[in-house]
């Protein structure tokens, strides 16, 4: 539950206009999105930080095998040797590595990276795995953790461990290889739009910017609630390099051998904190509707023999919105008020809240309440799942316009 005092109110949140950065911490740790934990930059996502991640993962999930990838699983830990292999990658990425020297009582006779990235262990793969131009392209993500040691840390923006998807792709051609970087690129943009309600720009990343070891960089960026932009999703096309440093060649229709063209690309439990600071306000996250984990929440009001009037009417309420598929969450816990639910389910995001008490039963409506504008309308109990499914819709463009 949320932070109360003991009158049981929601506790206050730091104002963004005050300290930006605290207000931030403030509403991941009282929405119980994430919380600290024992290792310095390592988080504990909570279920309800989680679920969004879940809807982020199903989401993302759907388009990529929409466009013919397949998922996949590759180790997390990855022989030194093989990190040293491409000399500008490992570069990029040593002061960030996490090391594995020991195995139980013994030296390791080789030292072990913990997974920053897994281009090269997926690299030795596919050197395997490809040996003719019939074996291409090789379309494949995976969805794992990854360790890079921090040493300024944020919850879902900058972690020593954090959650993501990696996408990795080999090919015949070098046009190819730019157009699958480039479609990537492109339904990062389609998602965090349509489903992030989050306006992003997208292009190619400076030289001095580009991921370490690459040909050129793509990525998105938002602009968050302090002015600050935020690098939400990166595509790299990593011409021959990688291929030629852990030798993924592949007998081409002329009969000579080639080295493939490899791409990589990925988005990561960032998108969470980028969520967090586009959309929040004062009283704490706005979540668009299709990222919600609830999308609803009915609000009981407890008058006179509540239990026996109005909680039966929620219940057929809740029952007509699940049958639209609509995520709803029946509060209807005794031990606090309507007040403090109000606040609470606004300080987790939730789009809609729905109120209903003896006296709309009544008048045989409900009174709904936009988390976007805080705007409160009565609505008739006919037709009711209906008109949340439009205004869901309404909330979900909003966001994106506002």
């Amino acid at each position: 539950m949320a932070d109360k005092n003991s009158k049981g109110a929601v506790t206050e949140i730091t104002p963004q206009s005050e300290d930006f950065s605290r207000w931030y911490l403030d509403v991941v740790r009282r929405a119980e999105l994430a919380d600290y934990t024992e290792v310095k930059g390592c988080m504990a996502i909570r279920p309800y930080g989680y679920a969004i991640w879940e809807l982020i993962q199903a989401s993302l999930d759907k388009r990529f095998k929409a466009t013919g990838h397949v998922n996949a699983y590759f180790p997390l830990f990855i022989p030194s040797s093989l990190l040293m292999k491409e000399k500008d990658h490992v570069e990029g990425f040593a002061p960030q590595v996490a090391w594995v020297t020991r195995g139980g009582d013994e030296e390791l006779a080789e030292p072990l990276v913990v997974r920053p990235t897994s281009e090269a262990i997926i690299g030795t793969l596919y050197a395997k795995w490809v040996q003719s131009w019939r074996d291409l392209p090789v379309l494949i993500n995976q969805w794992a953790n990854v360790v890079r040691w921090e040493k300024v840390t944020r919850p879902f923006l900058r972690t020593t461990e954090f959650l993501w998807q990696e996408g990795h792709t080999a090919h015949e051609t070098q046009a190819e290889a730019q157009e699958e970087t480039l479609r990537i690129l492109a339904l990062y943009k389609e998602f965090a739009e349509n489903e992030l309600a989050m306006p992003v720009l997208d292009g190619q990343k400076s030289e001095t910017e580009k991921f370490a070891g690459a040909s050129r960089t793509y990525s998105i960026e938002a602009l968050m609630g302090d002015g600050r932009a935020l690098q939400a999703g990166t595509s790299h096309d990593l011409g021959q390099n990688f291929a030629v440093a852990f030798g993924i060649q592949f007998q081409g229709r002329d009969k000579t051998l080639q080295h493939a063209w490899t791409t990589s690309w990925g988005v990561s439990t960032r998108l969470i904190g980028a969520v967090i600071m586009m959309h929040g306000d004062d009283n704490g996250l706005i979540l668009p509707p299709r990222v919600a984990p609830y999308q609803v929440v009915i609000v009981p009001i407890p008058r006179g023999n509540w239990q026996e009037t109005v909680l039966p009417k929620a219940r057929e309420l809740q029952a007509a919105l699940l049958e639209r598929d609509v995520r709803v969450m029946l509060d209807d816990r005794e031990a606090y008020t309507p007040g403090w639910k109000f606040a609470e389910w606004e300080l987790r995001g939730v789009p809609l809240r729905i109120e209903i008490g003896p006296k709309d039963i009544e008048k045989a409506q409900v009174v709904v309440a936009r988390r976007d504008t805080r705007e409160k309308t009565p609505l008739p109990v006919e037709g009711i799942a209906g008109a949340v499914a439009e205004l869901l819709k309404d909330i979900q463009q909003a966001l994106f316009r506002r």
